[in-house]
């Protein structure tokens, strides 16, 4: 009888691993490929111009260390020039038709619901692994083996296989040449914060030969165990084509 139960114990103990596994396996299927997708916050459109004129000053900034600014620039110049329009750049803004100005605010690991799905794979891994020991004649502490089996499979499978998502935000402003007689009249103001007590305002107006575009590319890169150098190239290049498209 002793024999028996154990024998049950093991073949249900087998079952449980089989069925804590079945997150990570589901997880590690449904995302073995990368997923990039691209989205921009308002579109852009640039006048038409002369062949001559397409041309095109940029600058590459950005607070993230991990961001590599001279892979973005060259994915971002290669898009542009061979989109078919006859733009190309240039080292001096008083030579551009066109100043585009590009600020990569963040490029990092975003999971907003890990903590959820980790909790609630855990808490399904210990239920289901006492559920099956109690079930095999066990007893309760043959049950509660069964669950900690069953719970400690789970955060094993869980953390050789991960959901991972990684988030560029990129903010662009392009300043525009006016045509010749055509002014620009800009009225701005500015908030400052100067301390927990107060914050100061400025507000001014001026007259230019430059329109303005501000815009937003929010790109996502989704794969189980993903890696940042494996996610990067992709990134770049789709966000780098969705920035080309405003020329």
């Amino acid at each position: 009888m002793k024999r028996n139960h154990h024998l049950n114990f093991l073949i249900f103990a087998m079952l449980t691993l089989m069925l804590s596994g079945c997150a990570a396996v589901h997880t590690s299927i449904a995302k073995k490929d990368l997923d990039v997708q691209t989205k921009l916050s308002t579109s852009i459109f640039v006048d038409a111009v002369a062949p001559e004129k397409r041309k095109i000053y940029l600058e590459v900034r950005s607070a993230v260390m991990e961001f590599d600014r001279n892979a973005f620039r060259e994915a971002l110049v290669t898009q542009i020039a061979n989109s078919g329009n006859g733009y190309s750049f240039v080292d001096s803004p008083e030579q551009a038709q066109y100043s585009m100005s590009v600020f990569v605010r963040n490029l990092e690991k975003a999971s907003p619901t890990a903590a959820a799905s980790y909790l609630q794979t855990g808490f399904e891994g210990v239920a289901a692994g006492s559920a099956l020991g109690y079930a095999a004649g066990g007893g309760y502490r043959q049950a509660a083996a069964g669950g900690l089996v069953g719970g400690l499979v789970s955060t094993a499978a869980n953390a050789f296989v991960k959901d991972v998502t990684y988030l560029l935000v990129a903010d662009i402003q392009i300043k525009e040449r006016a045509r010749s007689g055509v002014l620009v009249r800009r009225d701005s103001k500015i908030n400052t914060k100067i301390s927990d007590d107060g914050a100061t305002t400025q507000t001014y107006s001026e007259a230019t030969n430059q329109k303005e575009y501000r815009t937003r590319v929010v790109t996502t890169a989704n794969k189980a165990n993903l890696e940042l150098e494996e996610a990067q190239p992709t990134m770049f290049d789709k966000t780098a084509y969705a920035m080309a498209s405003f020329f």
